[in-house]
């Protein structure tokens, strides 16, 4: 039998990788947030009604939909994209990368307009960091 050997570093080695598909999904995150603490100030009278939970559910879902992106986003850029040799640049690399990992859990739970901006000023600095390995200056630039 003939073996065929082959090694990648992730599932698909195609070598692209950008913290801007992580940035989106954080800046949803803090979107739906925003929106659920706004809806929830505004119409606490009515917050029985099938309209009020029909769109504080959406705003939910959402969120912990966008949460779980960003954290699989950044999984992938900390385990595929960054390596050994990025430490000695960014001693605080894993911690970073754990932190915000730790937020995104942390917003899918709660409706808390601090660990959304904690995400956000996290996936900031990452952007940062991942650029700098790169050798290139990329302005942080939101799309909200």
């Amino acid at each position: 039998m003939n073996r065929i050997e082959a090694s990648a570093h992730c599932d698909g080695p195609c070598g692209v990788y950008d913290p801007a598909s992580a940035r989106v999904a954080a800046e949803a995150v803090q979107s739906m947030t925003k929106k659920m603490l706004s809806l929830a100030e505004n119409h606490s009278a009515d917050s029985s009604s099938a309209a009020y939970i029909n769109t504080m559910s959406r705003y939910a879902a959402i969120k912990e939909e966008e949460a779980h992106k960003c954290k699989e986003e950044l999984l992938v850029l900390w385990t595929d994209f960054f390596k050994p040799i990025h430490l000695e640049s960014n001693p605080d690399l894993h911690d970073i990368f754990w932190k915000a990992a730790k937020l995104c859990s942390a917003c899918k739970v709660e409706v808390s307009a601090q660990h959304a901006q904690e995400l956000m000023d996290a996936v900031e600095a990452i952007h940062n960091m991942f650029w700098s390995v790169k050798g290139r200056e990329v302005p942080w630039i939101r799309a909200s």
